[in-house]
């Protein structure tokens, strides 16, 4: 089969992979119909997270099951599903709390052996360990496009405004606009939020948040902070969601939160970083950090998506083929497109 593998800080390729197979009574085998490239994977792209070098990366996949072990129940061969980023064994302690992203047997897919040593899915075919929980049947008539976003995007940001805690009639800024700041957009706006300040610099992503209802907010053209709090009556918000994931954006979002307010950083953080913990402390903020919990929400996230109250949709700018891979990273890599499709 063809894969996407990462060879060294700047550089993927395509390679020729031997086919997978089952190990384990619970595993099903997806033959791959679309795969997304996600700002995380930047990570990787760039050597901000180990990788080996001939890895498999990429975590986001629609396909059709192929072949099940025998414990496989919720799906069945010739299965149209979707995948979250990451397994759960369903019986650990973190598990049983339904905190399946921290999941004591978890993995990752594409993201090398220090999580989980699992292959990734920017390929023709992926082997999906703890099938019964990893997947879900594609409703019918949903497009593999926007079904892919279920699984992680769009789950990442619906989980950024959960996990703060949002509720009907809050006020929300969503700092960086890249695929999971705007879904968290328009994840706040479903939930009831009566306000949401999109903060970047890119216009055309000013303009989609604006165009999901959302108020836009020039980085440096405009102050945010200025802007946040003169529409709050100097209070500033109720939930701060960075979806960079860098101290910078950080402590904008400690800046902009209301006394007593929550920060929901999304972003993946690596290595260290300073912020204002002394503001934070005095402004008795509460910090909600982590990856997203994509298993606890992805049935949700498919209702909403099903019933048009979430759409990923307008994020897809470009739909390329896998052996295009590298020139899809390079373009990903300039932010030159949104959110990039690959197909075999």
């Amino acid at each position: 089969m063809r894969a996407v593998t990462f060879q060294a800080p700047g550089e993927v390729r395509v390679d020729e992979k031997p086919d997978p197979v089952l190990g384990a009574a619970d595993d099903a085998l997806v033959r791959v119909e679309a795969s997304g490239i996600c700002g995380s994977d930047l990570h990787i792209f760039h050597g901000r997270v180990p990788v080996e070098p001939g890895f498999t990366i990429g975590h986001e996949f629609v396909g059709t099951v192929i072949e099940t072990g025998a414990d496989v129940e919720r799906v069945a061969v010739g299965d149209r599903v979707l995948g979250c980023f990451h397994t759960a064994c369903a019986t650990c302690v973190a598990c049983l709390r339904g905190d399946y992203h921290r999941c004591e047997r978890g993995q990752t897919f594409g993201h090398g052996s220090k999580l989980g040593d699992l292959q990734g899915a920017q390929a023709e075919l992926l082997l999906v360990p703890r099938a019964n929980l990893t997947l879900r049947r594609v409703p019918e008539g949903m497009s593999d496009e926007v079904a892919l976003f279920a699984g992680d995007v769009m789950g990442t940001g619906f989980h950024s405004v959960v996990h703060a805690g949002m509720r009907s009639g809050d006020t929300v800024a969503v700092l960086g606009l890249g695929p999971v700041g705007l879904c968290a957009v328009q994840a706040a706006l479903a939930g009831g939020a009566t306000k949401v300040f999109a903060i970047d610099s890119v216009a055309k992503r000013l303009a989609m948040a604006a165009d999901f209802g959302a108020v836009p907010v020039h980085l440096t053209e405009e102050e945010p902070k200025r802007v946040v709090r003169t529409a709050t009556d100097g209070r500033g918000v109720d939930v701060v969601v960075d979806a960079v994931g860098d101290p910078g954006p950080l402590e904008m979002a400690i800046s902009l939160a209301r006394d007593a307010g929550t920060v929901s950083g999304i972003g993946a953080y690596a290595g260290r970083g300073e912020v204002l913990l002394g503001l934070a402390w005095l402004k008795g903020l509460t910090l909600r950090l982590g990856l997203a919990n994509v298993i606890a929400h992805v049935d949700r996230v498919l209702a909403l998506i099903e019933a048009g109250k979430l759409d990923p949709s307008p994020l897809v700018t470009h739909h390329m083929k896998l052996d295009e891979a590298a020139e899809a990273y390079a373009l990903y890599d300039n932010r030159e497109a949104l959110k990039i499709v690959l197909t075999p």
